[in-house]
């Protein structure tokens, strides 16, 4: 199973940016797919965005256009590009790899936190 260690996380103004990476213990080059999740306060967590071992990229509606996910499989990270950021998008921000989309198996990070104020 893999580990992965998510940074980048912080507290941002309202139409501002940030830049998450999620590192894993070894390549990342044979898992199919890497996402991001989030969690906000008394919410069930949800996709943000999903990139497939063939770089084909996948977005929750609300992210479309705002954020970009990347993966490099040489460096074992996935990053998630967050632009515009909104009140909303504050939550907790979670990276996981997976085989398939099967929600019961995949690996998860510890999650970093992401607030969005002004």
């Amino acid at each position: 199973q893999v580990q992965l260690v998510e940074s980048g996380g912080g507290l941002v103004q309202p139409g501002g940016s940030l830049r998450l990476s999620c590192t894993a213990s070894r390549s990342i080059f044979s898992i199919y797919y890497m996402g991001w999740y989030r969690q906000a306060p008394g919410k069930q967590r949800e996709l943000v965005a999903l990139i497939s071992s063939r770089n084909s990229t996948t977005y929750a509606d609300q992210v479309k256009g705002r954020f970009t996910i990347s993966r490099d499989n040489a460096k074992n990270t996935v990053t998630l590009e967050m632009n515009s950021l909104k009140f909303e998008d504050t939550a907790v921000y979670y990276c996981k790899a997976a085989q398939n989309l099967d929600p019961r198996f995949g690996s998860w990070g510890q999650g970093t936190q992401v607030t969005v104020s002004s």
